[in-house]
């Protein structure tokens, strides 16, 4: 598999849709059904903690990066939270997870389509993903890594989700505005740190619900998503 490079721009192919620029796109939840699997995952590490992780817990951790959810596991099981915990369930969770990724990943409907449409124009793409990178590239073995410029991973960056710090990488790394591009989200995290990078954002709910807001546009699911329809999102310039 072409390993991707974090903010490292690439050969970037003409087209013809107006101003955008490129598409970024988040991955768990908008382009794999993969949190059913970190559900497992983390249900699997917090009963070896000799614990049952709450729907609360669960759902604050939809779109962040492992770190952060490992310090909410670890204090909903009212388990010390320190460094050393923290990187010990982060390792279990990334261990299972693994396997998971390697046997059971399903796309979200309408997403290996969108993601074709978009790469067989030219428009240039990113991976815009809290996962870290060891578990990032074996999801691309279905994916497909071929189909991106670049890729940024969740530790990679020096904040993540909802900073704007992923999102603000990958267009660097395009060589982009982020107001000429779309980011395609699916959690309250993913889409107000694309947001917070002048991203205008296809949310396509997942896990937890998304409010409206600014430069957001709710979405039941990407069937029928091409560049000419992310291109129609993006407001006109101002004159």
């Amino acid at each position: 598999m072409r390993r991707l490079a974090a903010g490292s721009p690439g050969r970037l192919a003409a087209h013809s849709f107006g101003r955008l620029a490129a598409v970024l796109w988040d991955m768990d939840g908008t382009l794999l059904d993969s949190e059913k699997l970190w559900a497992i995952a983390l249900e699997e590490t917090a009963a070896e903690l000799g614990g049952v992780i709450s729907a609360e817990a669960r759902a604050a951790m939809v779109g962040s990066n492992m770190s952060n959810s490992m310090g909410i596991l670890l204090a909903d099981l009212g388990l010390p939270v320190t460094p050393d915990t923290v990187a010990s369930a982060g390792a279990r969770v990334a261990d299972l997870t693994r396997e998971l990724f390697r046997t059971d990943l399903l796309w979200r409907p309408g997403a290996q389509e969108a993601l074709h449409a978009v790469h067989d124009t030219g428009v240039p793409m990113a991976l815009v993903t809290s996962t870290i990178r060891s578990l990032g590239e074996v999801a691309l073995l279905t994916i497909g890594s071929e189909l991106f410029t670049t890729a940024v991973f969740g530790d990679e960056v020096p904040h993540n989700k909802p900073h704007p710090a992923p999102y603000l990488q990958a267009a660097a790394a395009l060589g982009v505005n982020p107001a000429d591009t779309v980011a395609v989200e699916d959690s309250p995290v993913g889409v107000a740190s694309a947001v917070a990078a002048g991203c205008t954002v296809l949310v396509v709910p997942c896990e937890v619900p998304v409010e409206s807001g600014e430069r957001r546009v709710l979405r039941e699911s990407l069937i029928g998503v091409d560049p000419a329809f992310l291109a129609g999102l993006l407001p006109a310039p101002a004159v």
